[in-house]
């Protein structure tokens, strides 16, 4: 069947609860990732203490593990899988080759990842997902206590990998490690200026020197925090309830949302407690610990929030609220790079140069107002426009065709 009868989910055939929820996600990615782009995170312990609002940084920085650290992205990874789902679906009843097209914007969504990571900042989540998500084919066909059971094994093993290297003395991470700072001894980037090196650059070429050793940080980070199963276990969730399609009738579903919100918070809650305790102290029970309530802490409460924002979706369908948040949802691509953008412009030296000189709480304030303002531009483009800029260009190549943007 020829590509040209094929296109993308139509404004008509979009569910805003997904919007919604991913324009939830939106909003705690960007809340988990500011930290990193004002360099707070960067910081140590002595330089963060002289920052303005110190004590309360501190504090700040316990409830962000508690409420934000990895609930978001494992909101945003079930919703890639729900979208998998989706694709298939609609090129199969149009006659098309769904996983053709699926493969193409797989291939598309890794090169903007690259792009992304290599050029504007070196914490990207995309050419993880464009790479794991072209392995969700080979499950198609597993029967839905299959895909359950695999999602079950890819969340879990990360504990049975961290504990083998535990037990033979190794770190998977090091060779990533080994080749970040050789890079950054190339460049002059030591322990010292580390935090302040992007604050000070006074031009892209220093920023660019910093994305080479940060693009082999970030793999320490994916390999020593096993994020690739973690991932996976999650798509594989989120296509099992894509297939089920569980989000096109929530009343039906509405006693499985409550307990799901139950389980979630009597036991994500307490344990995101005990998880942000190992994290703050430095894992003081050894990593196979800090893995372990990771796992059973962070995605029961991203469920919790999953079910919860879907319970209040149902309580009041037609409240506005759900009008803005769906908005950055629609434009999830432009506004996960638009948000990096500004990162760069408000923190870097380059731009405002304020990084290294704002502590958390002025830095998640920041995130506020930069959230409020991608709703207010995502509603008034929307508005005009069937797609985002970033997501009508995604699209286009993928289906390889010329589409309308304006709306009629």
């Amino acid at each position: 069947m020829r590509n040209n009868i094929l296109s993308p989910v139509a404004s008509s055939e979009r569910y805003v609860i997904l919007d919604v929820l991913r324009g939830f996600a939106i909003l705690g990615i960007c809340m988990a990732n500011y930290p990193e782009f004002s360099l707070y995170s960067f910081l140590p312990d002595s330089a963060r203490a002289v920052l303005p609002m110190a004590s309360a940084s501190r504090v700040l920085q316990w409830l962000l593990y508690i409420f934000v650290d990895g609930k978001f992205y494992t909101l945003f990874s079930l919703l890639f899988g729900i979208g998998f789902s989706i694709i298939i679906t609609n090129a199969a009843r149009k006659g098309g080759n769904g996983f053709l097209i699926f493969y193409r914007r797989m291939g598309l969504l890794a090169l903007i990842g690259a792009l992304h990571l290599m050029l504007i900042w070196s914490g990207d989540i995309l050419l993880l997902y464009a790479l794991l998500g072209m392995l969700l084919p080979l499950f198609r066909n597993v029967p839905n206590r299959g895909l359950l059971t695999a999602a079950a094994v890819f969340l879990l093993l990360p504990i049975a990998v961290d504990a083998v290297a535990v037990c033979l003395g190794v770190n998977l991470a090091d060779a990533a490690v080994e080749r970040q700072w050789r890079w950054c001894a190339r460049y002059g980037i030591t322990e010292e200026n580390f935090a302040y090196w992007l604050r000070d650059a006074t031009g892209y070429g220093q920023v660019l020197q910093f994305l080479v050793q940060g693009a082999w940080e970030r793999m320490s980070e994916f390999v020593d925090g096993n994020r690739y199963f973690k991932v996976l276990g999650l798509f594989l969730l989120g296509f099992w309830i894509g297939r089920n399609r569980l989000y096109a009738d929530l009343e039906r579903i509405r006693p499985q949302l409550r307990r799901l919100i139950l389980v979630g918070l009597l036991v994500g809650m307490p344990l995101s407690v005990v998880y942000a305790w190992s994290g703050m102290c430095g894992h003081p029970w050894g990593k196979v610990f800090h893995t372990a309530i990771y796992t059973f802490s962070v995605y029961p409460l991203g469920f919790a929030y999953l079910a919860g924002l879907s319970l209040i979706f149902l309580r009041c369908p037609g409240a506005a609220i759900w009008q803005w948040l769906s908005a950055p949802g629609r434009m999830a691509l432009t506004n996960y790079i638009l948000q990096s953008l500004l990162g760069i412009c408000l923190f870097y030296g380059i731009g405002l140069g304020w990084g290294a000189s704002v502590g958390l709480p002025a830095t998640e304030f920041i995130v506020l107002l930069v959230y409020l303002a991608e709703m207010a531009l995502s509603k008034m483009w929307l508005s005009a426009f069937r797609f985002g800029p970033l997501e009508w260009v995604w699209r286009m190549l993928t289906y390889g065709k010329r589409l309308a943007i304006r709306r009629e």
